[in-house]
């Protein structure tokens, strides 16, 4: 499939679940969001057809304070060793945290079941993280409290 076959796939998959969305046809990415448990998630998918791979990207719409950034760094590395399908980008010059889920569509047909697997993974790994990782960046919450919770599972 071609880049834009994958992006008017993706379209008919996100109004077949009457999912709302803007379309950006002429870059080839989607933008919506998801309310999560507790912080609402804005998203973009896009697809990348050199590349012949779909992202997500899911920033977290809070700023990490310069004297907790080291702290988030750990906290970023010690969610993404657990993670099966994605990671956290954290960029420590200006603290933003973003979920990053690229997959490649390189000789492959895909449709409604793939895209919404996709989001679904997405979304939940996002939700999981977004509440956790304010808290640490406010304060709420030591590095210390959340390696134990990620021991938990």
């Amino acid at each position: 499939m071609t880049g834009k076959e994958v992006y008017k796939a993706m379209v008919k998959a996100l109004r077949a679940q009457d999912w709302k969305f803007e379309e950006h046809e002429e870059d080839l990415v989607i933008v919506s969001n998801y309310q999560g448990d507790d912080i609402p998630i804005q998203f973009l998918i896009e697809v990348d057809s050199e590349r012949e791979v779909i992202r997500f990207l899911a920033p977290m719409h809070f700023e990490v304070s310069e004297e907790k950034r080291i702290e988030m760094a750990l906290a970023v590395t010690v969610a993404n060793y657990g993670l099966v399908n994605g990671s956290f980008d954290y960029d420590l010059r200006d603290g933003e945290i973003r979920f990053r889920l690229t997959t490649s569509f390189t000789d492959c047909k895909v449709g409604e079941g793939f895209f919404m697997d996709m989001m679904a993974t997405a979304l939940f790994t996002t939700d999981k993280y977004n509440d956790k990782f304010l808290m640490i960046s406010k304060g709420a919450m030591s590095l210390q409290q959340f390696i134990e919770e990620e021991k938990k599972g």
